[in-house]
């Protein structure tokens, strides 16, 4: 069985009225990859990116930011 891993994180800023530039700001991720994982072009997610990322938006639990589909 395939399982397909996607982000949550444009909902997450839109929803939060964040910008991409601000969460940079926050999390210390250059912009560049934020809009890279929020535009979904990105194939490999650094670990700790995605932890600064939580971190700076404060999110409870990892599965606040990922998604898995079959």
């Amino acid at each position: 069985m395939k399982y397909e891993v996607q982000l949550k994180l444009k909902q997450i800023l839109d929803k939060r009225n964040i910008t991409q530039l601000q969460l940079s700001e926050l999390s210390g991720v250059r912009q560049s990859t934020i809009s890279d994982i929020v535009r979904g072009s990105r194939t490999v997610i650094n670990f700790e990116h995605l932890s600064k990322i939580s971190k700076a938006l404060e999110l409870k639990s990892i599965d606040e930011i990922i998604d898995f589909k079959k």
